[in-house]
């Protein structure tokens, strides 16, 4: 085997596919989508809606109806005076949202209240108006019940719970869970999605120079296994070629939006004092931008299964690209690909919420699991090193044996024409090669 000739294939593959136009665009339009989804984001969340909803109360008991005013003015209008099927007018006639009866009953007992309503405002204006209503309830009850004001509060106080992590280091540090297991999940996605893509690469090429009869010429002047594995580093190379630009401007994009958004809500800032004397001095920098730092290990080993990941499964895309004289054709050979990617895929969302759980740790201990479930686990949970060591080096052992089998299939593949090869024609490629 001459590295040489690997270098040659790894630069011809590489070359050809980053100058294509296709990789551009892709390599462009990413974060260009990256920072047109941010955008809506922000949007979203600064977005005022100027859609206003009228609930009518009719309050047979008088006094719940102001409380619930105190609540929300805009919202909650007075129309005890009026009957019931006036009421059901004013929602066929759109001129309220809806609205409800509130009687003694309700306050003295357990019944639930009814909003007559026309549909509008969704889930949110549902869920809003239920927590106003059971929290006026809950005031009225407590009032008839004559309990001290100091009780009142003890009912209305929200124990919150703050937690950090302490590791076994004894360090102790702030705890982002939520923030890390998103990061997790983006991990194991980003992953899958790349498998998927860049073994479609290798694939693809290899079907489309088969139907070329280019890789006749090829193969005339270098081996197949070296011809194997500089498919895979050139493809490889293009990967991280890739992913170094989105990754680069990511954190630029992040390096600016912060001041960009402090900057921004300085001016607004300054307008509200202008207008109202009594606002805010100092704005606070919305969630979504203040991000926590991700640790270095965590980037690393990002890096680390996302390769093993591509390394294994590359070469199984290669030998099926191998054996198919179409795309069409390799829909019966992919299911041995896909089944576990996509089962390690669907295990990953469990792992999401139970990174610790059996099913999680055994599962991300596989090899053909590993890439998407071990990341995943060790941005949201504290892995054990050995439990690291152990998947990395059944991937590589597995890299190795896969690596073996396919190198054999794309031996006799490569120059086998007129039809699509069967499980059995790939087993006697095994065989006799």
């Amino acid at each position: 085997m001459s590295w040489r000739q690997i270098f040659l294939v790894l630069k011809r593959e590489y070359i050809t596919r980053v100058k294509s136009k296709g990789f551009i665009w892709a390599t462009i339009l990413v974060p260009v989508g990256f920072v047109a989804f941010m955008g809506i984001v922000i949007f979203i969340n600064v977005w005022e809606s100027d859609v206003s909803f009228e609930i009518g109360i009719k309050d047979e008991t008088g006094q719940i109806v102001e409380s619930l005013r105190e609540i929300n003015q805009q919202r909650y209008v007075d129309l005890s005076h009026i009957e019931i099927d006036s009421l059901r007018t004013l929602v066929q006639q759109e001129e309220i949202t809806g609205y409800i009866t509130i009687t003694d009953e309700n306050i003295s007992t357990d019944r639930n209240l009814e909003l007559i309503y026309s549909g509008s405002g969704g889930i949110q204006l549902l869920t809003s108006v239920q927590a106003d209503v059971r929290e006026v309830i809950r005031e009225e009850r407590l009032k008839r019940a004559e309990v001290s004001e100091e009780i009142q509060q003890i009912y209305d106080t929200n124990i919150g719970l703050d937690s950090r992590r302490l590791t076994r280091a004894g360090d102790e540090s702030d705890d982002d869970t939520l923030f890390l297991s998103m990061v997790g999940m983006a991990m194991g996605i980003i992953i899958f999605i790349a498998i998927f893509s860049y073994g479609g690469y290798i694939m693809r090429g290899v079907i489309e120079e088969k139907t070329n009869r280019i890789i006749e010429v090829i193969a005339s002047s270098v081996k197949p296994i070296e011809l194997l594995i500089g498919k895979m580093g050139g493809v490889g190379a293009l990967a991280i070629t890739q992913f170094s630009i989105w990754i680069l401007a990511l954190f630029g994009l992040i390096a600016i939006s912060g001041p960009l958004a402090m900057t921004f809500m300085d001016q607004q800032t300054t307008q509200m004092q202008s207008e109202m004397p009594g606002a805010a001095a100092q704005p606070e920098l919305p969630s979504y931008l203040d991000l926590p730092a991700l640790e270095t290990s965590l980037l690393v080993y990002f890096i680390i299964f996302f390769l093993l990941g591509y390394l294994l499964y590359s070469s199984l895309f290669a030998a099926v690209g191998s054996a198919a004289d179409s795309e069409t054709d390799t829909q019966q050979l992919m299911l041995p690909i896909t089944a576990p990617i996509m089962i390690a895929y669907i295990i990953m969302f469990h792992t999401w919420r139970s990174p610790d759980s059996l099913l999680s740790v055994v599962s991300s201990i596989i090899p053909f699991f590993s890439p998407i479930l071990m990341i995943t686990r060790i941005a949201i949970t504290e892995v054990p090193f050995w439990q690291i060591s152990l998947s990395i080096v059944l991937m590589l052992m597995t890299f190795a044996v896969t690596m073996w089998l396919s190198a054999k299939i794309y031996k006799v593949g490569i120059l086998n024409y007129g039809s699509t090869a069967g499980f059995k024609d790939l087993a006697k490629w095994i065989k006799r090669s």
